[in-house]
């Protein structure tokens, strides 16, 4: 069964004249284990996609299954632990809290779980460990790279364990070698068979890393293509 299933997914903005249709009538599925990217120009339809999928949004008609939940059911309070407790999230724009340390940033999910910081903060360290930023525990996020910044945000979206993590262009905002580091350490993730990776983005750099790239034009998936990581690893 795949990790993430969608069928007929449809989603509107606006109202009368003015009514747009985002996406129209996706079917998509995800497997876990593998490196899944969702391309597409700008207003293409991926990030809302991304969003109906990780209970972000809602659909106006279609069925998503996550890991066998079914997300558009689920009620307010629900849908709330489901993105608590089973996603994990992945910003372009990194959205640290400036004032707090990187360690402290990390702890946020376990927090906002109900554990108590003497239980969160050592877990947090752990998780900047598995993402080679362990002796950064304690800056600020002013006194961090771009690159480094990217992988607090990893390690925040990591740190309890979710079996879906999305990532919304991870890479858009960093120099070519900090994300190469960063597409690398998602590969990484997306190696675990209990968990499935899916990254929206428009940077063609990265599009070697990827086991599946998925395109989407326009609200509709018109390309799907498998082996990319495999193809680039016989090349060279």
């Amino acid at each position: 069964m795949p990790a993430v299933e969608a069928w007929g997914v449809t989603k509107r903005f606006g109202s009368g004249d003015s009514r747009l249709t985002v996406l129209d009538g996706v079917d998509w599925s995800v497997e876990a284990g593998e490196l899944t990217f969702l391309a597409g120009e700008s207003g293409s339809g991926k990030t809302t996609l991304l969003s109906i999928l990780a209970g972000i949004l809602r659909p106006d008609a279609g069925t998503v299954h996550v890991f066998g939940e079914p997300v558009e059911r689920l009620d307010r309070h629900r849908l709330a632990r489901f993105r608590r407790e089973r996603v994990g999230f992945v910003f372009q724009q990194f959205n640290l809290l400036s004032t707090v340390t990187a360690a402290g940033n990390v702890a946020v999910p376990l927090l906002a779980q109900g554990l108590r910081p003497s239980a969160a903060l050592p877990r947090a360290r752990e998780a900047l460990e598995q993402v080679g930023l362990g002796r950064h525990a304690d800056r600020l996020p002013r006194e961090l790279s771009g690159g480094q910044k990217q992988r607090v945000a990893i390690a925040r979206a990591l740190v309890h364990s979710p079996r879906l993590l999305v990532c919304d262009e991870p890479t858009a905002s960093l120099d070519a070698r900090n994300g190469r580091g960063v597409i690398e350490l998602l590969r990484e993730v997306a190696l675990d068979p209990r968990r499935a990776v899916i990254v929206v983005t428009h940077d063609s750099r990265i599009f070697p890393y990827a086991d599946r790239i998925c395109h989407i034009d326009d609200g509709r998936l018109v390309a799907d293509r498998r082996g990319a990581i495999t193809e680039t690893l016989q090349e060279h």
